[in-house]
């Protein structure tokens, strides 16, 4: 009874554990050394292995290279150079690590920098093939010697690695010697297999009673989470259910009755109750989607209505996936969401929307409308004043002929202003289709219709080549020429305008104007003059309806142009900005959409 005691012990327990580690010790005395020679045989053998895999992978790489080049060559293709372009910094690392592993052997440092400058012949002679191909010289005597360059050094390498692999066989065949020798002391191989197991056995020792802790430690935080997610229930208007595949047989969490209009438990949690509280005009949908559910296990998103005890309807949006536990128990667990909340908020919104709709299309309307019918007068007024100006100017005094002076030309500039809002209500109504156009020829109309100004002012204007792009055709042509008018517009006096059109493909991480950008890629046309430009400060401020930096006395228009050009931009779902800088020039630049 007393050795049964001990046995159980505490005492015992350390006991065995002090004589465990005792043991250990003694046989780790006499089995360090061996271990030390085995595993110092073990990593030349490991690293032999290593210098001919990445041997291997040199060699592969340089194919992969050589291969794309010819193909190129011979297609002419772009595509074909990216194995060409990679292997260089794959040959590197490989190298890098070739240097490491290999550090062990002089004689294949010395290798190594010979097929490093036999590589760099390669790539060398690579990039000059490519300058023929490029300017199409590839049937000279100087590509032709090129090209068998390439086969020789090719050849070398090969030769070179072939060396290498060789003389890492030979020690590999070295090591292998070493390593049987090794073996031999298998006894102690299983005195380090006793040691492994002691410590194992210590380790799951220590790991029960770490987990006894963590256990305890994980049932509070548990606790805790079951709490919160009850409160979660209640706040998010959420309610679970889990449908126990094996037993069929269904659990429901307290907030699922709640959110029924029910009281936790008040019924037995099955699906005929459940369906009992589903609106009649949907029950056969849901029906539908439980029955798949039972047969696929899963139950994708779906939308009802339930009818409370009080008559209350709640839409719900109920969703469910399977589970399957570590003893294989499977359990499809499903949520509730009551979002009759949302249901009203986006049904007010949707009506907000068409009202705001209605009012748009209403304004929109109206300023048509007014633009059109103000012409009728503006015209009248316009013809009275010219056959007062040929009739009866003479009967005029000075001060009568400077007031219909200023009448014609308020009136111009009303024909002006109607002229460039029907503009702009034609932009805030674009036409949505979206045709494939060279842009080149819209600038080329554009350039047509300001042709007497740019011969007037003996204006230059240079332009990259642009690309073909879906666009609003009119809307575009309208933009390139506000944009020139504006640049001839406000040119210097006795300088002749020097306009630049400039494009490139930019990605959106590349510009901060691009941070709200929703594609990854842009078009970028810039369009730069010479011209008086403007305060940066009032960069944002040009493209807003009738705002003018200048006075109208010294340059014409009415503060509408770059609000079209602006509105236009946005149609195309594209960015606009401004840059100016006084009696240097200003510059505009257009991002459009890939």
């Amino acid at each position: 009874m007393t050795k049964q005691v001990f046995s159980k012990s505490a005492l015992f327990l350390r006991i065995v554990f002090l004589v465990s580690v005792f043991l250990i010790l003694v046989i780790g005395g006499f089995t360090y050394k061996h271990i030390s020679n085995l595993s110092n045989s073990t990593k030349l053998v490991v690293s032999t292995y290593k210098v001919n895999v990445e041997l291997e992978q040199v060699i592969s790489y340089l194919k992969d290279a050589e291969n794309g080049h010819r193909n190129y060559i011979l297609t002419r293709d772009t595509t074909h150079l990216e194995p060409y372009l990679s292997a260089r910094e794959k040959v590197n690392e490989s190298f890098a690590e070739l240097k490491e592993i290999a550090s062990h052997s002089e004689d294949q440092n010395e290798n190594l920098k010979t097929l490093s400058k036999y590589i760099d012949n390669l790539f060398k002679n690579f990039t000059q093939t490519n300058a023929f191909v490029e300017n199409k010289e590839t049937l000279t005597e100087e590509f032709k010697s090129n090209f068998f360059e390439e086969k020789i050094i090719m050849d070398s390498i090969r030769q070179k690695i072939d060396e290498m692999i060789s003389l890492e066989n030979q020690q590999l065949e070295k090591h292998h010697k070493q390593y049987e020798s090794n073996l031999q002391f298998t006894p102690l191989f299983l005195y380090l297999l006793l040691l492994f197991t002691l410590v194992l056995i210590i380790i799951s020792y220590n790991r029960i009673s770490n987990d006894f802790k963590n256990i305890k430690l994980f049932n509070n935080q548990l606790s805790i989470f079951h709490e919160a997610t009850i409160q979660l229930e209640n706040i998010g208007k959420h309610g679970n259910w889990v449908w126990h595949v094996d037993t069929n047989s269904f659990t429901f969490s307290d907030n699922l009755y709640r959110v029924l209009g029910e009281k936790p438990g008040a019924f037995q949690a099955t699906l005929e109750t459940f369906m009992s509280f589903v609106h009649p005009d949907d029950k056969d949908k849901l029906a539908a989607d439980v029955e798949k559910m039972m047969e696929e296990k899963h139950l994708p998103f779906t939308y009802y209505r339930i009818i409370q005890k009080d008559g209350t309807i709640r839409h719900i949006k109920g969703y469910g996936k399977l589970l399957v536990s570590d003893e294989g128990e499977r359990r499809v667990i499903g949520n509730i969401t009551d979002i009759s909340d949302e249901i009203e908020n986006y049904l007010e919104l949707e009506e907000r929307n068409l009202e705001l709709e209605r009012n748009n299309e209403e304004l929109s309307e109206f300023n048509y409308v007014a633009s059109h019918d103000l012409q009728e007068p503006l015209r009248k007024i316009q013809t009275f004043i010219s056959r007062l100006e040929e009739k009866e100017s003479d009967k005029f005094s000075s001060s009568g002929i400077q007031y219909l002076d200023r009448i014609n030309a308020a009136a111009t500039r009303m024909r002006l202003l109607i002229d460039d809002l029907l503009q702009f209500s034609r932009t805030n109504k674009p036409d949505k289709e979206f045709v494939l156009t060279d842009l080149n020829e819209l600038l080329e109309n554009a350039k047509q219709d300001v042709a007497e100004t740019i011969t007037d002012k003996e204006a230059t204007i240079f332009s990259d080549v642009l690309p073909s792009v879906f666009v609003i055709p009119f809307q575009m042509r309208q933009l390139f020429l506000n944009l020139l008018s504006n640049s001839l517009k406000y040119s210097k006096k006795d300088v002749r305008p020097i306009i630049k059109i400039t494009y490139s493909i930019i990605n959106s991480i590349e510009d901060d104007v691009l941070v709200k950008g929703q594609q990854l890629n842009y078009h970028k046309i810039t369009i730069s003059d010479n011209g008086i430009g403007f305060d940066q400060q009032y960069a944002s401020q040009i493209f807003e309806l009738f705002n003018r930096l200048h006075n109208k006395q010294d340059y014409s228009g009415t503060g509408v142009g770059l609000s079209i050009c602006k509105k236009i931009v946005e149609n195309h779902q594209g960015f606009i900005v401004a840059e100016g800088e006084l009696q240097v020039g200003a510059t505009v630049v257009i991002y459009l959409p890939v």
